[in-house]
């Protein structure tokens, strides 16, 4: 089985150019059920029936995986299923049956516009770190993009003078623009600090940690919750706060969610209606607060 799934991984790789954290989690799921199956003595994929499988969705709900794990565990399963069918390795599809819980959508965290600057004013010195750590909270902020994005992001893949980054997730692409305010720190960064910090003179990675080499996520996470403390913002904040941030203040000042959408790189413009509902909650709160017979 394990052959099976490690030729599924290259097809998405190779066929279907998906990213590297998508191939990353469907590996881990799918090598979390061929585990499972083992221990119940099932080492083909041609000996899996409807009945294992629903066991296993069992398994972990018994197990207390949260919903939203158990879900895209269901997806990962009828994506190797779709594609085992489709290589003829299997004859009929036993993953159909396989129903995925209910997941309660619950509104992102966001910090309000006065957070944001407070976060984004703590790295205020002229060390080379604080310069960079200025830089990548200025471009988090104005444009939203998820933090392997922000660390895997190149020099090249920066346009200072019309002010945007390109952006890549596997073959996608897209354009985002950022303001003065980032643009003014990354510059500075440019300038000042990434040629001190960099290893290796020929490495195109925008940022890189004290030791010369490109950032971690867990690295970058240190960094947000250190200058969040400073900042005396009491929410347990992380990188995809300030995305959700961005693009909740966005949708409050009036942008439409076609573009917002387009920015953040959602596939489904169901997935940014979240921001909208948001900003109507907001013009409720207000209308309730401020309206005499409210």
């Amino acid at each position: 089985m394990e052959r099976e799934i490690n030729n599924f991984i290259s097809y998405l790789h190779n066929i279907k150019k998906t990213s590297n954290n998508t191939e990353l989690s469907y590996r881990r799921d799918l090598g979390k059920m061929c585990q499972y199956l083992e221990e119940k003595g099932i080492t083909k994929v041609t000996d899996i029936t409807e009945e294992v499988l629903n066991s296993y969705i069992v398994y972990l709900e018994e197990n207390q995986f949260a919903a939203a794990t158990i879900s895209r565990n269901v997806a990962s399963i009828k994506a190797f299923y779709h594609y085992l069918m489709k290589e003829g390795l299997v004859t009929k599809d036993v993953s159909e049956s396989l129903k995925a819980p209910k997941i309660e959508k619950k509104m992102p965290e966001i910090l309000t516009p006065e957070e944001v600057i407070w976060l984004l004013e703590q790295p205020k010195g002229d060390t080379p770190k604080e310069i960079r750590d200025k830089a990548m909270l200025e471009l988090l902020y104005a444009t939203g993009i998820r933090v392997t994005e922000l660390i895997t992001l190149k020099v090249s893949d920066v346009n200072l003078q019309m002010g945007f980054i390109v952006c890549r997730d596997g073959s996608k692409e897209r354009v985002i623009p950022f303001g003065a305010a980032a643009k003014k720190a990354i510059t500075n960064y440019l300038e000042h600090s990434r040629n001190v910090m960099v290893l290796d003179m020929r490495s195109d990675i925008l940022f890189v940690n004290c030791s010369g080499q490109p950032m971690s996520r867990q690295g970058f996470w240190k960094l947000i919750k250190y200058y969040a403390k400073k900042a005396g913002i009491v929410a347990d904040i992380t990188p995809h706060t300030l995305r959700h941030s961005f693009a909740a203040h966005l949708v409050e000042n009036g942008a439409d969610l076609r573009s917002v959408q387009e920015m953040l790189g959602h596939s489904d413009i169901s997935t940014t209606q979240v921001y909208a509902n948001m900003s109507h909650n907001r013009i409720r709160e207000v209308y309730a607060k401020a309206h005499p017979r409210g």
